[in-house]
C-alpha cells in the first residue's frame, strides 16, 4: 500500500472530512474510511462489500476487465502450463517460487502429512451413508482441532506452519474418504510414492480387488484443476475464512467455515450447475433450441459456465482448462456419455455464434472443469469437495497473512438499521 498524500473530501451535513487515499501496486485507488465513524459519526453502506477493501494483501490480484489473474505476480496461465500444484502452494504460502531443494523439502513434508488419525475413521462412520460429501468435509475438517492439539495455537508461528502443512496434505485424504464413504467402498490410504494429484485419484478410484494405475493424462488434468482453483482473491469463502480467523479461532475451524461457505450453489456449485444444464439439454440436436432460449431476454434460461461475474472479458484459467478437457476427452470414450457429447457440441456452436462473442460470454473454467470431472468418473456431488481441496491452500495462505498482519482486528461489519425504534413492553393480556 502506497501513501501518496492523495485525499478525498467527503461532505456530511455541511462538514468536510479529508479521507486518505491509498494507491495499490495494481488496481484502483482505495479511500481509507477507518476514521469516518469516529470523526463524522456515519457508516458507509455497501451490501456484499463489492466496493469495499476489507484488507490489504500480497497474494492474489484479479483484473476482471483484462481477464488477468496473478498469484504473487505470476500469471495463472504460466503457472498452470509450466508449474504444478505443490509448487503453486509453496508460492502462495511463502511469496516466491521455490528453489529445487526448497521444493523437494516442501513436497516431502506434505507427503509425510497425508495420513489421517486412525480414529477419524470412526468419525466418518457416524454420518449416514447418503450424507453429502461436503457435509462430511465440513464436519471432519472442523473436528481436526480435536485430533491435532499441537497446531491450534494461532499465536505460535511454528504451530501455524504445522497446521498449514497438515491442512494442505490431509485434504485430499479427507475428500477421497468422503467419496468412498458416500459410495460404500472401503477407505484407501495414501501412498508416499505418488504425487499429490495421483494420490488423490488413487484414493478415490482404487479398490482392494485390483490394482489401480493412475493415467498421467488424468493426473495432469487433476493437477491443473487444483492449480487453477488454488486462490481467487477475496471471494465469499476466503472472506469467511478471514472473518472467522479475526476472532482468533483455530485454523481447522476457520477452514471448515470456508468449506461451508463454498458449499453454497452461488459459489462452489457452478461446475455442477453446468453439468445439470447439459443433462437438461440432453442431446446435440436440442442445442439450437437452448441457444435460442439463452438469447431470449424473456426466457429465464441461461447457459451455465459461460461468462463470469469477475472476468468481463475472458476467464484466463479457461484456455488451460480447455486444453486439459480436450486431452481427457481424447483419452476417454465419450461416445457413450451424452452429456460430454453435448458439451463439446455446445462449446463449438456457442463460440461460433456472434451473440456470445459480442457479449464476451466465453466458456469459463467451471464449464471445462465439470466436463473433465464427469469424464473421470466423479459424480456431481464430488465437484464442490474437489473445489474445496483446491482452494484450501488459498484459504490457508490468506489466513496466515491475516494472522501476521499487525492491523488485524476482529471483523465487525456495520448495518443500516430499518427496524422499530425503542418501544415499551406490553403485557400479554393487553395485546
Amino acid at each position: 500500500m502506497t501513501d501518496n498524500n492523495k485525499t478525498a473530501t467527503l461532505t456530511v451535513n455541511g462538514e468536510n472530512y479529508e479521507l486518505p487515499v491509498h494507491s495499490p501496486t495494481a488496481g484502483p485507488d482505495v479511500i481509507d474510511i477507518r476514521r469516518l465513524y469516529s470523526d463524522a459519526g456515519v457508516f458507509t453502506y455497501d451490501p456484499g462489500f463489492t466496493s469495499t477493501a476489507s484488507c490489504d494483501s500480497t497474494i492474489t490480484y484479479i483484473d476482471g476487465e483484462k481477464g488477468e489473474l496473478l498469484h504473487r505476480g505470476y500469471p495463472i496461465d504460466q503457472l498452470a502450463e509450466k508449474s504444478h500444484f505443490l509448487e503453486v502452494c509453496y508460492l502462495l504460502l511463502y511469496g516466491e517460487l521455490p528453489a529445487a531443494k526448497d521444493l523437494e523439502t516442501f513436497e516431502t513434508t506434505i507427503t509425510r502429512h497425508t495420513m489421517l488419525h486412525e480414529q477419524m475413521q470412526y468419525f466418518y462412520r457416524g454420518f449416514r451413508r447418503d450424507a453429502h460429501p461436503m457435509a462430511i468435509m465440513v464436519g471432519v475438517v472442523g473436528a481436526m482441532s480435536a485430533f491435532y492439539h499441537d497446531s491450534t495455537d494461532v499465536s505460535d508461528p511454528n504451530q501455524r506452519e504445522i497446521a498449514s502443512h497438515r491442512l494442505i496434505a490431509k485434504m485430499p485424504t479427507i475428500a477421497a474418504w468422503a467419496y468412498k464413504y458416500h459410495t460404500g467402498q472401503p477407505f484407501v490410504y495414501p501412498r508416499n510414492d505418488l504425487d499429490y494429484a495421483s494420490n488423490f485419484l488413487r484414493m478415490c478410484f482404487s479398490v482392494p480387488a485390483e490394482d489401480y494405475e493412475v493415467n498421467p493424462i488424468l493426473s495432469r488434468a487433476m493437477d491443473r484443476i487444483l492449480t487453477l482453483h488454488a486462490d481467487h482473491e477475496q471471494n465469499a469463502s476466503t472472506s469467511t475464512v478471514r472473518l472467522a480467523s479475526s476472532s482468533g479461532s483455530n485454523p481447522f475451524a476457520c477452514i471448515a467455515a470456508g468449506i461451508a461457505c463454498l458449499w453454497g450453489p452461488a459459489h462452489g456449485g457452478a461446475n455442477q450447475a453446468c453439468l445439470e444444464m447439459l443433462e437438461e439439454i440432453g442431446s446435440v440436436d436440442r442445442i439450437p433450441e437452448y441457444i435460442a432460449r439463452a438469447k431470449d431476454k424473456d426466457d429465464p434460461f441461461r447457459l451455465m459456465g459461460f461468462g463470469h461475474r469477475v472476468y468481463k472479458n475472458f476467464d484466463p484459467r479457461a484456455k488451460v482448462m480447455k486444453q486439459s478437457a480436450d486431452e481427457v476427452l481424447d483419452l476417454l470414450d465419450i461416445e457413450n456419455n451424452p452429456k460430454l457429447k453435448v458439451a463439446k457440441a455446445l462449446e463449438k456452436q456457442a463460440l461460433e455464434d456472434p451473440y456470445f462473442a459480442d457479449k464476451k460470454l466465453f466458456p469459463n473454467v467451471d464449464f471445462y472443469s465439470g466436463i473433465i470431472l464427469e469424464a473421470m468418473g466423479f459424480p456431481t456431488s464430488m465437484f464442490t469437495p474437489i473445489f474445496a481441496l483446491s482452494r484450501t491452500v488459498g484459504w490457508v495462505s490468506q489466513w496466515k497473512e491475516m494472522i501476521a498482519d499487525p492491523q488485524n482486528k476482529i471483523g465487525r461489519p456495520r448495518q443500516l438499521y430499518l427496524g422499530e425504534t425503542t418501544r415499551d413492553y406490553v403485557d400479554i393480556e393487553k395485546r
